[in-house]
């Protein structure tokens, strides 16, 4: 990560559109980088695509870069993703139990509103997905 404020992951340039670049990175768990992850069978990674906006630049499909994205962004979506969730469900859970439901009930209807939650996320996803603009710069 760098120290400006901003999240940082390396990546490789895959294809390059007139609007538009291609960038995969690899998210590697803290196993994948043990020298014993061969043998061990957790090491996983994950190869992630992201859809850059064209900047200027001189861009090679092959090309390393960095894919940055500002930290207040990277924030946001832990809270839209785990946070507000986990606390969506304790308050529906608390509040059915506290009423006198019971705790089947209570705990499906919990279950049920992250899941309307995830949904809300779901339709609004064009508008997320403006608002968390990446961008990339030569290595």
């Amino acid at each position: 990560m760098a120290a400006t404020g901003e999240i940082s992951h390396i990546g490789k340039i895959t294809d390059i559109a007139p609007d538009f670049i291609t960038v995969q990175i690899v998210s590697e768990s803290a196993c994948a980088s043990c020298h014993a992850a061969s043998l061990c069978g957790t090491a996983d990674a994950a190869t992630k695509l992201i859809s850059v906006p064209f900047t200027l630049g001189d861009w090679s499909v092959g090309q390393e870069v960095d894919v940055l994205l500002k930290r207040s962004m990277g924030f946001k979506a832990v809270w839209l993703a785990y946070a507000i969730p986990l606390l969506v469900l304790l308050a529906v859970l608390l509040a059915l139990l506290g009423a006198g439901l019971g705790e089947m009930a209570s705990a499906l209807a919990a279950i049920a509103s992250v899941a309307i939650y995830y949904f809300v996320l779901f339709l609004f996803r064009d508008k997320l997905r403006n608002e968390y603009s990446f961008y990339i710069k030569e290595r």
